[in-house]
């Protein structure tokens, strides 16, 4: 018994007028790239919980964002640079503290790649608690 090939066509064709229409209106590799970056920016576990937490929790610091996807504080610091070095988010400092929120371009590649599969957005902080002095008596 002969397995049927079904992701190859078994006749060379080409409906060129079609072909070349499709082609003429494909974007230059100049603009294909840095989607192609913010995409391969996601494709790291990590970095797709804290996108995804940001984008159900609003703007988080980076101690928050440690607590929320239960990762060491340096780790999603470099992971938060990640994503904003492709555009996904952006940062601003209040005080000390270094708040992260998706910009318009991770909102919309975080809602693609997880579709359905994404939490309802619950921002706005309810508790706040401040550490200032952690491990001193």
């Amino acid at each position: 018994m002969t397995e049927e090939r079904v992701d190859t066509c078994d006749l060379l064709c080409l409906d060129l007028p079609h072909a070349e229409r499709i082609r003429a209106t494909l974007p230059h590799l100049r603009q294909v790239e840095p989607a192609a970056a913010a995409a391969r920016a996601l494709s790291d576990p990590t970095r797709l919980t804290i996108a995804t937490a940001l984008y159900s929790g609003g703007e988080l610091c980076v101690c928050d964002m440690a607590w929320v996807v239960g990762q060491a504080q340096n780790l999603v610091s470099h992971h938060l640079r990640q994503l904003k070095i492709a555009d996904l988010v952006s940062s601003r400092r209040q005080g000390r503290l270094v708040m992260y929120a998706l910009t318009g371009r991770g909102h919309s590649l975080v809602r693609a790649v997880l579709g359905d599969d994404l939490p309802s957005a619950t921002t706005g902080p309810e508790d706040v608690i401040e550490i200032s002095e952690v491990g001193r008596g």
